[in-house]
């Protein structure tokens, strides 16, 4: 395709920030992104091909190469692996006539794993395009091949009634929302947003910044940082412009409460997000939504349209002078990018690397411009904040932890979904309220959180000075293989590491292989001593949270699991250490040798 076409056919005006976005522009007319497709973007953008190429590379669904018709992404997630991953897999392989990474003979399909999706309550799932299916069964998986065969869309095969892609009973086709409890926060009937947001811009913005901060909120991204000081900061920042970002990339395996708040409490978390312009001073806000999220796009833009018809958003909001608009822009599967500053940088069309702190995105964030980042459940809760007032909010939980927490539970329990409980709860109750009768181990706040003891640790509170918790519980029994899910979490940071700092990258790989060390009944002491060490190290020097927790599902399971690695560890005798394998050494070498020999006596 010419430079001119191309240019006619880009949703978003050629600047670089637009990168992302002109890529999957290009995807998603031709299925993937070509030598030529990259040659035309860089003549437009004014930049070399390789620029291109460092931004095309780096996210997991940009494809360079050619790709099916119907390419498939089956999520390979602890979870899904505890509910008939391996055999969904199979299936798929079978029905399509293709090889995970690979095409099949007519072109028709690809298959590809890929991490965590957000629908951890409802795995095996998979994404044909756009389209998610959930709760998959070997059957399931070769009815919708057949049907894919006989020429049917995704979309109408997981939306048979033929729902409008911009409505809430599309979502609803696809994907259940499991809300399993009413709490005193989230999930409420519609209220009446033109009088809550009406009575904010009638007020001064300090006085917001003050009734957040009066309320305690933290952060719930999983940094907790205090959201009132954060907007403070950020309205006393000097800057021609400033930036709202909604971080809704949530990538954390076994993450999926942000999806819930998209799909029912969509207007709360865009009001949230006015509440943030007004009261920092920004016109513009980025709702950051996560690849893996794109059957929302559509409901999300429809209910951001209907914002701005009834004057909730726009250059004269309510008549009160205030500007504030909010558009969508689509992350392309790069786990990092939960990091603000990475998400910055996907935002500005470039790898999702972190930057280095300070400056800080209350400084310099967005296009160099103080930029304030937060979490979708954060503006959910200021919506609520700013109708029902500070001290309201401040009066649940407990004294450093107020208020309320989503919380996504997921794998060993009778009722995985979403649930809303306030700072203060113990573990063992909430176990009790999920129905999970055999606990064995709770992972918190997914791989980069803590794993703990059910029997051990089951008084431990939930709050942010005991057991913090970014919104994920999974659950696993004494049926589970506890040693294997944290290799495959640690497998998850190697794969998801940018890169760009020597403790993580190298980090990952090698805490990695000390877990297959355990595993194969080949570690030392000497081995476990180096875990905590290097992990120690990861989380003092690596440039941003993923490097930083990475080493976590090793060393939170040595400390409430020591049996584990203890009881698997090598008896050595003799000066070769247990690793080491001769016999692999030395294969393949004798014929060299006796060559050698040969040649020279």
């Amino acid at each position: 395709m010419n430079i001119e076409s191309n240019k006619a056919a880009f949703s978003k005006e050629p600047r670089e920030e637009n990168l992302v976005t002109m890529l999957w522009d290009i995807q998603r007319r031709n299925g993937w992104i070509s030598k030529a497709d990259v040659r035309s973007l860089a003549a437009i953008l004014n930049v070399s091909p390789l620029d291109i190429d460092e931004t095309l590379s780096f996210y997991h669904f940009f494809r360079s190469k050619p790709s099916g018709r119907h390419q498939i992404y089956l999520c390979d997630s602890v979870i899904a692996r505890m509910n008939g991953y391996d055999q969904v897999r199979a299936a798929l392989e079978r029905e399509t006539n293709c090889c995970f990474g690979g095409l099949s003979a007519d072109g028709l399909f690809g298959l590809e794993d890929t991490p965590c999706i957000g629908l951890s309550d409802q795995e095996p799932a998979m994404m044909i395009g756009d389209v998610v299916f959930t709760g998959l069964t070997p059957e399931a998986v070769s009815n919708i091949v057949a049907q894919l065969r006989a020429g049917k869309l995704p979309a109408d095969i997981a939306n048979p009634n033929g729902y409008d892609s911009g409505t809430l009973d599309y979502v609803d086709a696809m994907v259940v929302s499991r809300i399993r409890n009413q709490g005193p926060v989230f999930f409420k009937p519609m209220r009446d947003h033109h009088a809550v947001l009406q009575g904010v811009l009638a007020r001064h913005p300090i006085e917001i910044i003050d009734e957040i901060a009066a309320s305690k909120l933290r952060g719930r991204g999983g940094a907790g940082f205090p959201t009132g000081l954060k907007w403070r900061l950020a309205h006393e920042a000097e800057g021609g412009q400033k930036f709202i970002i909604c971080n809704a990339d949530e990538g954390e395996p076994g993450t999926f409460k942000d999806r819930c708040l998209l799909t029912r409490s969509p207007r709360d978390v865009l009001i949230g997000m006015v509440v943030a312009g007004f009261a920092v001073g920004a016109r513009s806000g980025i709702l950051y939504l996560r690849a893996e999220y794109w059957y929302l796009k559509d409901y999300l833009e429809r209910h951001i349209g209907e914002c701005r018809e009834a004057g909730l958003l726009g250059d004269d909001i309510l008549g009160s002078g205030f500007a504030f608009d909010i558009r969508i822009q689509m992350g392309a599967g790069a786990y990092i990018c939960g990091d603000e500053t990475a998400l910055i940088e996907s935002c500005e069309g470039k790898r999702g690397t972190p930057r280095v702190k300070p400056p800080y995105p209350i400084q310099s964030g967005y296009l160099g411009m103080p930029t304030v980042v937060n979490n979708v459940e954060t503006f959910a809760i200021v919506s609520r904040i700013v109708e029902e007032g500070g001290r309201w909010y401040a009066s649940m939980g407990t004294e450093k932890s107020s208020g309320t927490r989503l919380l996504s539970v997921s794998g060993d329990c009778a009722r995985p979904g979403i649930y809303e409980i306030e700072w203060g709860m113990r573990l063992d109750e909430v176990l009790g309220m999920v129905g999970a009768s055999r606990p064995m181990a709770v992972q918190v706040s997914g791989p980069s959180g803590e794993c703990v003891s059910a029997a051990k640790d089951g008084g431990r509170v939930f709050c942010y000075s005991d057991l913090s918790c970014n919104g994920s519980l999974m659950i696993f029994d004494e049926s589970r293989d506890l040693l294997g899910i944290i290799r495959h979490f640690m497998s998850f940071f190697v794969q998801e590491s940018c890169g760009i700092c020597t403790p993580c990258r190298s980090g990952c790989v090698d805490m990695l292989t000390k877990v297959d060390r355990v595993i194969g009944g080949k570690a030392t002491k000497q081995d476990l001593e180096d875990c905590n060490a290097w992990g120690h190290l990861m989380r003092s020097t690596s440039r941003c949270g993923l490097g930083t927790t990475a080493a976590k599902p090793i060393l939170t399971t040595m400390k409430s699991f020591p049996e584990l690695y203890r009881d698997r560890l090598a008896v050595v005798d003799g000066p070769i250490l247990a690793s080491f394998d001769l016999e692999k050494a030395l294969k393949g070498h004798e014929d060299a040798f006796r060559n050698l020999v040969k040649d020279n006596y």
